[in-house]
C-alpha cells in the first residue's frame, strides 16, 4: 500500500516558524512568543514551575479520529489531513486560552465566546468535510459526528488556591501575572506543565503496581517463548521531526511535538512505503529498516534547544534540552498461548495515546519507573529516582493482528492487545510483540512547597500539558521478509536471538 510520494526535505532546525508572523499579529500570538523568551530571563524564580499560585486550563475536545470507522482507502489521506487540521485548531485555541488570562479574569464568558465557541464552529466545518469525503469515496459516514464538535474548558490537575474555575474552565481573579497578564515563572512553556503533582518519588510507589488496562506482556511460560532483539542505537544521528507518518501522513508538524527516530532514516510525513523500503537504517542488522519512534524527553532547565522557535518545539510549548536515551532496547517476544505469525510488511502500530490527558485512559499505555525499581510502574506520574538510578520508559505493543490490514481508519482497529489469558480474541492472530525499554540519565527534579524545579517531561500536544500519561510509541514494520521469518522462527522455537 503506497503512501504519499511527494517529498519535502526541510531539517527541523531550519523550520524557523513560518507562522510566527501570523501568531504575532493574531489573537494573543505575540504574548505566546513572549512566554518562550521569558524562559531565558534570569530571575530568582528561574527554572521553576509554579503549581500553587497559577491556575491553568486546557481544551478538552472529543477525539473525532477514534470515532471514525470504515473509511474507504481512497479517502484516507484526505481524512487524515482533516483530522490533523482539527489538531491545529485545538493548538491555536489553547494558545489563545493561555495568552488571555487578563481578559478571562475580567469577563466570565470570555473563554466560551472568544475561544470555545469559535473552535466549535471551525470543528463543525471540518467534520462536515470529513463526512463528505467518506461518502464521496463510497463509504457511509457516521451522521452523528457533529456531536463531537463542541469542546470544553478543563482545569489542569494541579493544586489551586483562591477561587475555583467557572463552568467554562476559565480563570478567576487572583492570578500570578506580570504586566502583560503573564506568569513569568513557567519554564518558558506558557505554564503548560509539568507541575509538582505530576511527579512521585519511586519509593512511594507500591511494588507490583500498574493502573493500566493496556500494555499486557504477551510472552509467558507457554506458547512461543523465544525472543528477538534488534539493536538500532539511541538516535545518535539526531533524527528529529514533529511529523507523524502514521496518524498524519502528508502533514507537516502533524504531531505538534518532536519525535526521536531509530531504525529507518527516511522518516517524515511525506515518506512513502517505497521510500521506507529503500532507506538507510541505524539498525545493526541491515535487514531491519523498520521505523521506531517516540516523543522526546526534555529537561526544562532553561536550555535553548535547536528547535526553540520551531513548530513542534518551542512554538508548540515544548521547551528545554532534549535528552538522548542512554539505552534503547527493542525486543520482540512471543505469545503465551500460541505460535506467532509473521507481521506483514509496512504494518503500522501506535501504542498509547498522545491525547490521553483529555481522552481518558482507554488507549493509554504509559509506564514509568527507575532502574533497580522496575517492579514499581506508574502511568500518570513521572518518577523521581534516587541517586545512581535512571528513569525508565517502557511500552508493550499490541500483539494481535486482524490478519488482513496493515492500518485502519483510526490506526487502532487492525491490531489489539492480548486478553488476560494471553490469547488473541475475535479471530485475530498472534504476531511478535514489540517491547520498547528506554533508559535515561536525568538529574532528579526537586519538589518543594508545591513547586518543581528543573523538571523533565515528555513532549506533547500543547493542550495535553506534558502529562506523563500521554506517552506513546509508534512502529512501522519494514523488515526484509527473510529477517521477519527469522524473528518468527526464533520466537516459536524458544530461542533468544539477536
Amino acid at each position: 500500500m503506497g503512501r504519499n510520494t511527494r517529498k519535502r526535505r526541510t531539517p527541523l532546525a531550519a523550520k524557523v516558524v513560518a507562522g510566527a508572523a501570523a501568531l504575532a499579529v493574531g489573537g494573543g500570538g505575540l504574548v505566546w512568543a513572549n512566554f518562550h523568551a521569558s524562559a531565558h530571563e534570569e530571575s530568582p524564580a528561574h527554572h521553576r514551575t509554579r503549581s500553587a499560585a497559577v491556575r491553568v486550563a486546557t481544551i478538552d475536545c472529543p477525539d473525532v479520529g477514534q470515532r471514525i470507522r470504515d473509511v474507504p482507502d481512497r479517502a484516507r489521506g484526505e481524512v487524515d489531513g482533516e483530522l490533523a487540521t482539527m489538531d491545529s485548531q485545538i493548538t491555536e485555541a489553547y494558545k489563545r486560552l493561555a495568552t488571555t488570562r487578563r481578559a478571562q479574569a475580567g469577563d466570565s464568558r470570555y473563554v466560551q465566546n472568544a475561544v470555545l465557541g469559535p473552535l466549535e464552529d471551525r470543528r463543525k466545518a471540518v467534520i462536515d468535510r470529513i463526512q463528505l469525503q467518506i461518502n464521496r469515496a463510497g463509504g457511509k459516514a457516521d451522521d452523528n459526528l457533529d456531536e463531537l464538535a463542541q469542546c470544553q474548558g478543563r482545569p489542569a490537575e494541579q493544586p489551586q488556591d483562591g477561587d475555583g474555575q467557572d463552568g467554562d474552565g476559565q480563570n478567576g481573579d487572583g492570578q500570578d501575572q506580570d504586566g502583560d497578564g503573564q506568569n513569568q515563572d513557567d519554564n518558558g512553556n506558557g505554564v503548560a506543565g509539568p507541575v509538582a503533582d505530576d511527579f512521585i518519588d519511586i519509593d512511594d510507589v507500591e511494588p507490583g503496581s500498574r493502573n493500566s488496562r493496556n500494555g499486557l506482556a504477551a510472552d509467558g511460560d507457554g506458547g512461543s517463548t523465544g525472543s528477538f532483539t534488534t539493536d538500532c542505537g539511541v538516535n545518535e544521528n539526531d533524527l528529529f521531526n514533529s511529523d507523524n507518518l502514521i496518524a498524519a501522513p502528508g502533514v507537516d508538524n502533524g504531531a505538534h511535538h518532536v519525535h526521536d527516530y531509530v531504525g529507518n532514516q527516511d522518516n517524515d510525513a511525506f515518506s512513502s512505503d517505497e521510500d521506507l523500503a529503500n532507506a538507510d537504517t541505524s539498525c545493526r542488522n541491515q535487514g531491519d529498516r523498520s521505523t521506531y519512534y517516540w516523543p522526546v524527553l526534555r529537561l526544562q532547565d532553561g536550555t535553548e534547544e535547536f528547535d526553540a522557535n520551531d513548530l513542534g518545539g518551542g512554538a508548540d510549548g515544548n521547551v528545554g534540552r532534549i535528552l538522548q536515551p542512554a539505552q534503547a532496547e527493542l525486543r520482540f517476544v512471543g505469545n503465551q498461548q500460541s505460535d506467532v505469525v509473521a507481521m506483514p510488511k509496512f504494518l503500522r502500530i501506535i501504542t498509547g495515546d498522545a491525547k490521553s490527558f483529555t481522552n481518558g485512559d482507554a488507549n493509554a499505555n504509559s509506564s514509568w519507573s527507575c532502574t533497580g525499581f522496575e517492579d514499581r510502574q506508574v502511568t500518570d506520574k513521572y518518577p523521581i529516582c534516587p541517586e545512581g538510578s535512571q528513569v525508565v520508559r517502557t511500552a508493550n505493543f499490541q500483539s494481535c493482528w486482524d490478519g488482513q490490514n496493515i492500518d485502519s481508519a483510526n490506526h487502532r482497529d487492525h491490531v489489539a492487545f492480548v486478553q488476560e489469558d494471553g490469547s488473541c480474541a475475535n479471530g485475530f492472530r498472534a504476531i511478535p510483540q514489540l517491547q520498547v525499554r528506554l533508559v535515561y540519565d536525568i538529574p532528579a527534579p526537586a519538589v518543594e512547597n508545591g513547586e518543581v524545579r528543573n523538571p523533565y517531561a515528555v513532549d506533547s500536544f500543547p493542550e495535553q500539558l506534558h502529562k506523563p500519561i500521554t506517552d506513546h510509541n509508534d512502529f512501522i514494520n519494514v523488515m526484509d521478509e527473510g529477517l521477519m521469518n527469522e524473528v518468527v522462527d526464533c520466537i516459536n522455537s524458544g530461542k533468544d536471538c539477536e
